[in-house]
């Protein structure tokens, strides 16, 4: 696939026989307080638990395994506010692959760290006055680098879409089948690649997109039919999940896919971190919550359904974990 191509069903299936023995399954966990609360069956896909501490090692990898040797040896630029940039410096370490790294300035110190724990380059940036897709560009050109976007990439989105592979095939073992999946929604990369796992894999599951209020646009953009821009001044809490508007690609296959989205407020992120620590003992970071922020609150239809949740992230700076903690 060229990074123009639409991904499809079989694309997942080939991205996870590519990531066999190479990612974390993280498992399907329980709990009887979450189908309490929620009156559903609801079964957690804990990405906290894979390796760089979210669900992005799973696109990264893939991408940097699509690449020839031209391409590895020219290395790769990405733009990241800190989850895909540390997938992406321990995928390339991986492979012996150069990486650069674009952050926000304002980006979790606990993720600047880790990036560069694993070798890659980082260039800062200013989060307001910066077009980060622009600055990834240019450096990408500037080295001859293969550039490897956050979200809106194939082989990004095919990565990504293996967890709800995992998580149908451990439903289907436990003898449930999933009504509805939730899914935390910033560019897109994660759902759409979950929207097209569930196509082939259970196609009778609703997707389902959380998102974090004054960054919702993926719900304001399947409602008007067309991408919808965010006007960047919402909080800053869910800093995983604060891309400027759909992608191109992402927005492709999500539109015809979804069922809808959803938006939650700092109230209910923090309520879900705490109570994924507490019941399933799992850290999680704000954009990593809002998925099950969005199900708690009553904004995807749990009662008397089986519902997935993708818990995306574990990142947290340890300040905001404890306003989490706090209530």
């Amino acid at each position: 696939m060229n990074a123009t191509t639409l991904p499809a069903h079989a694309d997942v299936l080939a991205a996870a026989e590519r990531l066999r023995g190479r990612v974390v399954r993280t498992p399907m966990l329980r709990h009887p307080l979450l189908d309490s609360l929620t009156g559903g069956t609801v079964l957690v896909k804990p990405e906290p638990l894979q390796r760089t501490g979210s669900f992005k090692f799973r696109g990264a990898t893939n991408a940097v395994l699509r690449l020839d040797p031209e391409q590895r040896a020219a290395g790769v630029v990405t733009h990241s506010s800190g989850n895909h940039g540390q997938a992406v410096a321990c995928a390339a370490a991986a492979e012996g692959v150069k990486a650069l790294i674009a952050m926000p300035k304002d980006a979790p110190s606990i993720k600047v760290e880790s990036t560069r724990r694993w070798g890659a380059e980082i260039t800062f940036f200013d989060r307001a006055s910066t077009d980060r897709e622009a600055l990834a560009q240019r450096l990408a050109e500037e080295r001859g680098a293969s550039l490897l976007p956050p979200f809106d990439h194939p082989d990004v989105i095919a990565g990504q879409g293996t967890l709800a592979l995992e998580l149908a095939e451990d439903a289907r073992a436990a003898g449930l089948a999933m009504d509805a999946l939730a899914v935390c929604t910033g560019g897109g990369g994660l759902i759409a690649g979950c929207a097209l796992a569930m196509e082939g894999a259970s196609p009778g599951t609703e997707v389902w997109a959380a998102e974090p209020e004054g960054w919702d646009d993926t719900a304001r953009s399947l409602a008007a039919g067309e991408r919808l821009a965010n006007d960047g001044r919402g909080a800053l809490l869910c800093d995983a999940l604060l891309s400027m508007r759909p992608g191109a690609l992402t927005f492709a296959v999500n539109q015809p896919r979804l069922k809808g989205g959803v938006a939650v407020t700092e109230a209910e992120v923090f309520r879900a971190m705490r109570l994924a620590f507490e019941a399933l003992k799992i850290v999680v970071e704000p954009g990593g919550a809002v998925a099950l922020a969005a199900l708690l609150a009553g904004k995807i239809p749990a009662r008397g359904r089986t519902v997935g949740v993708v818990l995306s992230g574990g990142n947290v700076d340890p300040a905001v974990f404890a306003r989490a903690l706090a209530g």
